[in-house]
C-alpha cells in the first residue's frame, strides 16, 4: 500500500533514540519503503545516547533532507524525548515510534487509512510481546489493567506509544503543562474519536532495552499519581481502618482492666501492632509523597528538556 499526494498531508515520523546504532539505518530503510512518499519528515530524538547514534543519525540527515535530528543534553526519558519531537514536529498527521523495530513502520498506511477516515488518534494493539520476558509480560498487563481500574479515563489496554495523531490532538498536547508526561493517558484523556490495529510484535533485533525495572516503576507511578485519584483515597481508608483498630484495642484493653479485672499480656502482639502501625503510616506517607513531588516538579516549571544541537530550524523555542 503506498502513499500519494491526495490522501494524506505532510507526515512527521517521530522516533525517540537511546543507545539503537545497531537499528537506526535498517529502521530508515523501512521508513522510507514503508511511506513511498516524499511529504514526510522523520524526527529522530537522541535522548542521551553513549553509542554511535548520534553519528548514524546526522549521517542519513546528510543524505536524506528528509531527516531531522533532535539531540537533547542528557538522556531526559522516553516520554519527554516523545515530547520533544512532537513539539518540533510540522506535519498534520503525527506518527510516534520506538527505534527498536518492534513497532513495524509498514502499518503506516494502514494507520493512515484509519485516521483518514475520522479518527483523531489511531494506535497500535499489540497481539502478542514476541522476545519480552515473563516476567515483563505479567508485569505490563497487570499495570494496565489496574490503572483501567482506577481510573475513569479509558486507556487503551496492551498497547504502547507507537500510534498516528492528528495535527488538533498535537496542538493540545503541547498546551499540557504537567512535567511527568504520560502520553498515551494524555492522549486517551482527550476523549477524541480513536482506532486501533493490530498486531504482531517482533523481538528487538539489536541491542537491548533501555526500560530498566526502575524506569518501568516510575513510568507506572507517573501514569497511576497522573489520572488517578485513587492512592490518595486508599491513604484516607488505610487511616481509617488503622484508626478503628486502635480505638478496638484501647475498648478491649478497659473492658479486660475495668470489667474483666484482668491485664492485657504480651509484648510480642504489642510490638506486632506498632510496627503494623508504624509500616502503615510509612505507606502512607510515600503515596503523599509522590503526590507532592510531582507537584513540586510543576512548580519550579523547568525547561521540560534541553537540545543539545539539531538541524531543525527553531523558532520562539522556550525549551533551550
Amino acid at each position: 500500500m503506498e502513499f500519494n499526494q491526495k490522501n494524506h498531508p505532510f507526515l512527521s515520523i517521530i522516533i525517540p533514540v537511546f543507545n539503537e546504532q545497531g537499528n537506526i539505518e535498517l529502521l530508515h530503510k523501512r521508513v522510507v519503503n514503508s511511506v513511498s512518499s516524499n511529504t514526510f519528515e522523520i524526527i529522530f530524538i537522541n535522548d542521551g545516547s553513549s553509542d554511535c547514534s548520534l553519528g548514524l543519525i546526522k549521517e542519513l540527515a546528510s543524505n536524506d533532507s528528509r531527516v531531522k535530528y533532535i539531540s537533547l543534553s542528557r538522556n531526559f526519558g522516553h516520554q519527554l524525548a516523545v515530547y520533544a519531537g512532537i513539539e518540533k514536529s510540522q506535519g498534520e498527521f503525527l506518527v510516534i515510534m520506538d527505534a527498536d523495530l518492534q513497532d513495524p513502520p509498514e502499518l503506516i498506511p494502514e494507520m493512515l487509512l484509519k485516521l483518514n477516515s475520522g479518527f483523531d488518534i489511531v494506535y497500535a494493539k499489540r497481539k502478542s510481546r514476541r522476545g519480552d520476558s515473563f516476567f515483563k509480560k505479567a508485569t505490563a498487563k497487570l499495570f494496565y489493567r489496574i490503572l483501567r481500574s482506577i481510573t475513569a479515563v479509558d486507556i487503551p489496554i496492551d498497547t504502547g506509544d507507537y500510534r498516528m495523531i492528528s495535527r488538533r490532538v498535537r496542538n493540545i498536547i503541547i498546551q499540557m503543562p504537567e512535567k511527568n508526561k504520560f502520553l498515551r493517558g494524555q492522549m486517551a484523556w482527550m476523549g477524541f474519536k480513536q482506532s486501533f490495529i493490530e498486531f504482531e510484535r517482533e523481538p528487538r533485533l539489536h541491542g537491548k532495552s533501555g526500560y530498566s525495572f526502575k524506569k518501568m516503576l516510575n513510568f507506572a507511578l507517573d501514569g497511576i499519581t497522573g489520572f488517578s485519584h485513587f492512592p490518595i483515597r486508599l491513604v484516607t481508608y488505610i487511616g481509617l481502618i488503622m484508626s478503628l483498630v486502635s480505638v478496638s484495642a484501647i475498648i478491649y484493653a478497659l473492658v479486660s482492666k475495668f470489667v474483666l479485672h484482668s491485664t492485657v499480656k504480651g509484648w510480642t502482639s504489642m510490638m506486632i501492632l506498632m510496627t503494623l502501625i508504624g509500616g502503615t503510616q510509612l505507606f502512607c506517607m510515600g503515596i503523599i509523597g509522590e503526590y507532592i513531588s510531582r507537584i513540586m516538579s510543576n512548580v519550579m516549571n523547568r525547561p521540560d528538556y534541553l537540545i543539545e544541537e539539531t538541524n531543525i530550524e527553531i523558532k520562539n523555542n522556550n525549551a533551550q
